[in-house]
């Protein structure tokens, strides 16, 4: 009797629930559609895309910079290891 209860509650639940599951995903669907085509959703993406390339530019700006910064630092001490190279004498035996 147990499993015969468990089959038709399982059965019903299953109806009920894929009954109620699809009239949700449609209503989610609907959403989504008109979430799309808002204009407002087209104007903020636009905003994003615009700030992330902006962002993107400073930041590789300031990466180049960096590097040249690096760059200039290494080539000066090559040319101050070359120019200052001194090599003290051997200490005196006592």
């Amino acid at each position: 009797m147990s499993k015969l209860g468990f089959m038709v509650g399982f059965g019903a639940g299953y109806v009920l629930g894929s009954k109620a599951g699809h009239e949700r995903y449609e209503q989610l669907r609907r959403l989504y559609d008109n979430l799309l085509s808002s204009p407002k959703l087209k104007r903020a993406s636009v905003k994003a895309k615009d700030a992330v390339e902006t962002g993107y530019e400073q930041a590789r700006d300031k990466a180049s910079e960096g590097v040249n910064k690096v760059q200039e630092k290494v080539r000066d001490r090559r040319s101050d290891d070359r120019s200052g190279l001194t090599v003290a004498p051997p200490p005196s035996p006592n």
